[in-house]
């Protein structure tokens, strides 16, 4: 987790990649996976640090941004099978979440995301457009949130990545879904019908 004082720059920097990978997602794919691997890579790196080492605490996650990004900027077609399964795995669990109370099945969640990441190789620009949309509007929330002083969200912008998730918000934020469903549709339409446009 980001020392205090990080939490509003990074919050900042979840909302631009969020506003870039959701409108622009599909001509700037290598871009969104480097911003997405940077992410991730800063938060893994981050959290195997001492909250209380704030110097190296920023070392570690930049360096740990930097190794996410490359990785994910030079595994292209491994990020797009990756795009696939994690939507794939979002489905099953938020189909399970209407369904059922608890986690859906591992075999199911295997299944679905391996399912997902053959689908997003046959049809690659589709779903990277509504991949990059859908994860991009809820970057945005999420950055938002962070920075209008959302606890919950200040904690998930600063690496702690198992705070809120789009179809389970905290407690009388029951609009995110319904934001985060409208943005992602949005995204999807203004990359299928401008940005996202075969030349």
């Amino acid at each position: 987790m980001l020392p205090h004082p990080y939490q509003l720059p990074a919050a900042l920097v979840l909302v631009l990649g969020g506003v870039l990978s959701c409108f622009a997602g599909y001509r700037l794919f290598k871009l969104v996976l480097a911003i997405y691997g940077f992410i991730l890579g800063a938060m893994l790196a981050s959290s195997m640090m001492a909250a209380s080492n704030t110097m190296g605490m920023i070392l570690t996650a930049l360096g740990g941004g930097v190794a996410g990004a490359l990785l994910l900027v030079f595994a292209y077609f491994v990020g797009i099978a990756l795009v696939g399964a994690g939507l794939g795995a979002l489905i099953v669990h938020v189909t399970w979440s209407y369904v059922r109370a608890g986690d859906p099945p591992p075999i199911a969640v295997v299944v679905m995301s391996i399912a997902g990441s053959i689908v997003a190789m046959l049809l690659q620009r589709y779903v990277i457009i509504v991949a990059t949309a859908f994860g991009g509007a809820w970057t945005i929330i999420v950055g938002a949130l962070a920075a209008a002083g959302d606890r919950g969200a200040a904690r998930a912008a600063s690496a702690d990545v198992w705070i809120l998730y789009p179809m389970t918000p905290a407690p009388g934020q029951g609009w995110v879904p319904i934001a985060w469903v409208g943005l992602g549709l949005i995204g999807t339409a203004v990359q299928l019908g401008v940005t996202g446009r075969k030349k």
